[in-house]
């Protein structure tokens, strides 16, 4: 087994081509940083997903996407949030759409699908299958209880001290709010995805989850205001999802929502994964589907 698999027993023989997956990378950090240079293909047809926040500057997150796309047969990618901010040292200060397609740009120099192109088609044990990157953001609709507006909500979260860094260093440009993005995301991608092949069921990679449960066990229920909407919370259904990928949380562990395996697959900073009853970081499986271990 390769450094940085492991966990659910694999389907069939390891030599198999296998769907892989990962997220919040955030390689600012040295101990992430080498952490991502162990992680190897277990076979030379492997495909890895990557689901958002690499990290903040253009340099770090083009390092990190290089070094995987010369290593895995084919590399996903969706932005999270942290590739979307404008960091005041870094030498890029592009901002908004306009940092996220110099992304896509650079992704599609490497031969990395991005959310901007064709959806890739796994063909691997367990699919086909079409995979999805999508990149959705979030419009403030994750509310606290007792309020029902994104400035009512928005006030309790500024109350309680619980305020996410997007609101300082994430620009929506051209756009006027960060909910009118997201907005804007999702009815471009509910084009796509209704105009996507038929007959293949999809594997939906987002950085933010596309429901709201995943968010009911934070520590601090304010912070869900940035994690996602609640216009994506049948995707899962109407898209035929065979599993939905997302970070994000920095709770990696796996859910289910009709029948639909939900992978958080993210790594996090190193002062969560290094606690000892924290899943140790690695790569996660997707396709084809882990068998797991029954729980007791």
């Amino acid at each position: 087994m390769s450094p940085g698999l492991g966990g659910d027993r694999h389907a069939g023989d390891r030599g198999d081509p296998k769907l892989l997956a990962i997220s919040d990378l955030h390689v600012a950090f040295e101990e992430n940083k080498a952490f991502l240079d162990t992680l190897r293909p277990g076979s030379p047809g492997d495909w890895l997903i990557v689901a958002g926040d690499v990290s903040e500057t253009m340099a770090d997150i083009k390092w990190a996407l290089r070094t995987l796309a010369g290593r895995f047969a084919r590399v996903v990618w969706t932005p999270g949030n942290h590739e979307l901010w404008t960091p005041r040292d870094d030498p890029d200060q592009s901002r908004g759409e306009e940092r996220y397609m110099r992304q896509v740009r650079f992704c599609r120099e490497l031969g990395i699908a991005t959310p901007e192109d064709p959806y890739p088609v796994w063909e691997g044990p367990g699919g086909p299958v079409t995979v999805a990157p999508l990149f959705l953001l979030y419009d403030y609709t994750f509310r606290p209880e007792g309020t029902h507006t994104a400035k009512e909500a928005l006030a309790v979260a500024y109350e309680a001290g619980v305020v996410c860094t997007d609101e300082m260093m994430l620009h929506p440009d051209p756009y006027p709010s960060r909910d009118a993005w997201c907005r804007a995301r999702v009815r471009a991608t509910e084009e796509r995805l209704a105009a996507r092949p038929e007959g293949l069921p999809t594997v939906l990679v987002n950085h933010w989850p596309l429901v709201r449960e995943p968010t009911r066990v934070l520590r601090y229920p304010e912070f869900a205001l940035w994690c996602g909407t609640e216009l994506t919370d049948r995707w899962h259904v109407t898209y035929d999802a065979a599993a939905v990928v997302y970070g994000h949380l920095h709770i990696p562990r796996t859910t289910w929502h009709d029948g639909v395996p939900f992978e958080e697959v993210s790594v996090g900073y190193p002062r969560e994964w290094k606690r000892p009853r924290h899943p140790s970081p690695r790569l996660r499986q997707i396709l084809p589907a882990p068998v797991r271990e029954p729980v007791p």
